[in-house]
């Protein structure tokens, strides 16, 4: 059923796809793209209805407002690339729609301000400015959530216009940057913060400290600093009780191993909670970073982060090493002891990691793309709450020692260790895999059929994806809780069997050699659900026959099996009956919107509407017609034997005897459910109920009904009954007064008087 299921989904998925490429869609009309096409001017052909426009990556170098006084409907604006030098904000004065504006990366120095009430992205960063550009007028756009700039310094009174303003982003690139007056950035309010420095010059400190008190996440790119590190400002301690900063990431970091430490420092103490650090290199000079040099500040590193603080996550990645004559085992100490949940180390030609001297707080680690070797954490005792392992692009060799390294790991459930040069040869020794282990990768290895003897016995998801295997041998441990197994790009010749592997519900052995496989495979694998064998060279024979013919009596059985599903389904809602009912109503319709005259419009000629069985006539014509039609304020209601129109079909006079009343009263009684045209009635006004979202139903018990004589089409009226206030009729005589008040009021409203009724 489930193959079935997506061979259908996926169909439908190819027809949608096909149709989105043939029928051009609505959007397309939209939206304007004249990017990249060498224009030193805005075209002057611009469909009026362009509501997207892009100009990126021109030649252009003016505007004027009669460029774009005719795009009324223009929301988005990319003008980024270009080589506008001044720029008139009242160019968009007649575009009150506006709301994205992208002019970075042009020549622009000098701007004239007009406020643009709606625009929420505004970007002017990669620009040519001295000063931020940040006129008074800023301060209206209250709606503006991004803002880009550029400058060459900072001052005070900078962002005095727009301190009040709630922003989302602030992007600042500050290239050929030379002021920075201290405590400017804490006037901003924004939750985001991204700083891009130039990548030839030293970066100011007091940036990164005002920063870090200004939003909660922040980005620096480009630190760099060539002085000494004994030229460092070193942070106040008061700075850490100002700290906003929750998220940090440094982008292009080039620093001195000392600098580095002061800065990590500052950050373990603060509210920091998740540190990112890319393309980092640390250096020397080496004089001065000898062990003995640094060793005060590792000292002080060492205490800091056995600690608990608020850092949760740390990330390094891309990491070059400058600084080669120094103990590398008390870097590797300092961060093996960290007390964080999270630690990534990724891409720094680590050549190994050591194992935390006491319980770890660890949780995840990722060491990937290093130079780790088969002695990464042998006998290691310490790594309890270890879940998640990634080790990929490593040089690990042997699968029995990766076998052992997690023998002790008792929480860990996921295990990476794709792209290294492992091999198991089947010495006999028996591997010892953490018994939580769950999923395990180990593709892009070099393992061959004996891997099979080497695997965690409770693994659930196994890839050996790109490996060698030629062959699963018929006789392995059993995998019983196995249900996903990748042996792509591999050597097989014919399809595993699953005796070894009885819960099995995916395979994938696409590119392999498997030439004809054998017919026998779905006896062997009652639970595959999903089978991926493309990209096999196939051969036509008696074998492969055999397996097409079953998968095709399979896939018979399950199309005569989903129709027969479908089909009880639709009997048993009484599917077709709705069906022809919703045909009926929407003939009905279409044949009185065509006969209704121009001029005259549908109105209510009645009060309401009955619909009752013909076994409780005589109630209704002896109770409920007398006693509203009669007395003070007169009850117009429509009934079938007096107001149905002759020469029309009987469901056309229901639906429009239903259309011309404000209700619809219905007499509920056991003769009311086993009416069928009393079911019409109901359908058509619960009908009228929902497409005009009205309230027009009113129920009236006459005699209780059981539940066991309901039909099952009668979902609706058991809808109803339970979510709708129906009136009882009551047997006490003394109670009938205040049963016909409440009636009347239910649907008392004063009908407009037709032309019918003036003649």
């Amino acid at each position: 059923m489930r193959s079935l299921i997506n061979i259908y989904v996926l169909t439908c998925i190819f027809t949608f796809t096909l149709w989105n490429n043939i029928q051009p869609t609505v959007e397309d009309e939209f939206i304007a793209n004249y990017s990249s096409s060498l224009l030193t001017n805005v075209p002057k052909n611009i469909p009026v209805c362009t509501q997207v426009l892009d100009l990126s990556h021109n030649r252009i170098s003016g505007l004027t407002i009669s460029e774009f006084i005719n795009l009324s409907d223009l929301q988005v604006l990319n003008l980024s690339h270009n080589l506008i030098a001044v720029f008139d904000f009242s160019v968009f004065i007649f575009n009150e729609n506006l709301e994205y504006l992208d002019l970075s990366h042009n020549n622009i120095s000098k701007v004239s301000c007009l406020t643009l009430a709606y625009l929420r992205h505004l970007d002017l960063s990669f620009n040519k400015f001295s000063a931020l550009p940040i006129c008074q007028e800023f301060g209206n756009m209250f709606h503006l959530e991004y803002l880009g700039l550029s400058a060459t310094m900072i001052r005070t009174s900078d962002f005095r216009y727009i301190k009040h303003l709630q922003l989302h982003t602030v992007f600042l690139n500050l290239g050929n940057f030379s002021l920075y007056e201290p405590h400017s950035l804490t006037v901003l309010t924004t939750r985001n913060l991204h700083i891009a420095f130039a990548a030839n010059q030293n970066f100011i400190f007091s940036l990164l400290y005002d920063g870090m008190s200004t939003s909660e996440n922040l980005k620096i790119v480009n630190l760099r600093y060539t002085l000494s590190y004994k030229d460092f400002p070193s942070p106040s301690l008061m700075l850490l009780k100002k700290i906003k900063t929750t998220t940090l990431i440094l982008d292009a970091v080039d620093l001195q191993w000392a600098i580095i430490l002061q800065i990590f420092m500052l950050i373990w103490y603060s509210p920091v909670e998740h540190l990112i650090v890319r393309n980092l290199t640390f250096r020397g000079p080496l004089e001065e970073l000898t062990e003995y040099a640094f060793l005060p500040l590792l000292s002080s590193v060492e205490k800091l982060i056995s600690l608990e603080g608020s850092m949760k996550a740390l990330t390094l990645e891309h990491v070059r090493n400058k600084v080669y004559y120094f103990n590398q085992e008390i870097l590797y100490r300092q961060f093996s002891e960290m007390n964080i949940a999270n630690l990534t180390i990724a891409d720094a030609y680590m050549p190994h990691m050591l194992c935390p001297n006491r319980t770890s707080s660890f949780q995840y680690l990722n060491f990937s793309h290093n130079a780790l070797t088969d002695e990464l954490f042998q006998n290691c005792g310490t790594l309890g709450d270890l879940k998640l392992l990634i080790l990929q692009k490593n040089k690990f060799e042997s699968l029995l020692k990766v076998s052992f390294m997690t023998s002790r790991m008792k929480s860990l459930k996921y295990l990476d260790m794709s792209n290294n040069l492992l091999r198991h040869d089947g010495a006999g020794v028996q591997c010892q895999w953490a018994e939580s282990l769950a999923e395990l990768d180990l593709s892009s290895n070099q393992l061959v059929d004996a891997v099979f003897e080497c695997l965690p016995v409770n693994v659930k998801k196994l890839s050996l994806h790109n490996n060698q295997i030629s062959h699963v041998p018929s006789r392995v441990a059993e995998l019983k809780s196995l249900e996903e197994l990748n042996l792509a790009s591999n050597r097989l010749a014919d399809l595993p069997g699953c005796s070894g592997f009885t819960s099995l519900q995916f395979l994938n052995v696409e590119m392999n050699s498997i030439l004809t496989p054998s017919a026998d495979f779905f006896q062997s694998c009652p639970r595959v659900r999903e089978l991926q064998a493309g990209h096999n060279p196939f051969k036509c024979s008696c074998e492969l026959q055999a397996f097409i013919r079953f998968l095709l009596v399979t896939a018979l059985l399950l199309t005569l099996l989903l129709v027969a599903v479908v089909a009880f389904l639709c009997i048993y809602l009484d599917v077709p009956w709705y069906m022809r009912m919703t045909w009926q109503w929407t003939q009905t319709k279409r044949r009185a919107w065509h006969n209704r005259p121009a001029d005259q419009e549908a109105v209510l000629q009645f009060h309401a509407f009955i619909s009752y069985s013909e076994r409780d006539s005589p109630w209704v014509k002896n109770e409920l017609i007398p006693n509203l039609e009669r007395g003070e304020g007169c009850v117009q209601l429509c009934q079938h034997e007096r107001n149905f129109i002759p020469g029309k079909s009987i469901v056309e006079n229901i639906i429009n005897c239903i259309e011309k009343s404000y209700r619809s009263i219905f007499v509920l009684s056991p003769n009311f459910v086993q009416s069928e045209w009393c079911h019409y009635e109901l359908y058509f006004a619960h009908h009228k109920l929902f497409s005009e979202n009205s309230n027009s139903l009113i129920l009236i018990l006459l005699e209780p009904i059981p539940p066991y004589l309901i039909p099952a089409r009668y979902h609706k009226l058991k809808a109803l009954m339970a979510k709708r206030t129906y009136m009882e009729w009551p047997k006490e005589r003394s109670k009938r007064a205040l049963f016909w008040a409440n009636l009347r009021a239910a649907i008392s409203i004063n009908l407009p008087i037709s032309s019918e009724a003036n003649e």
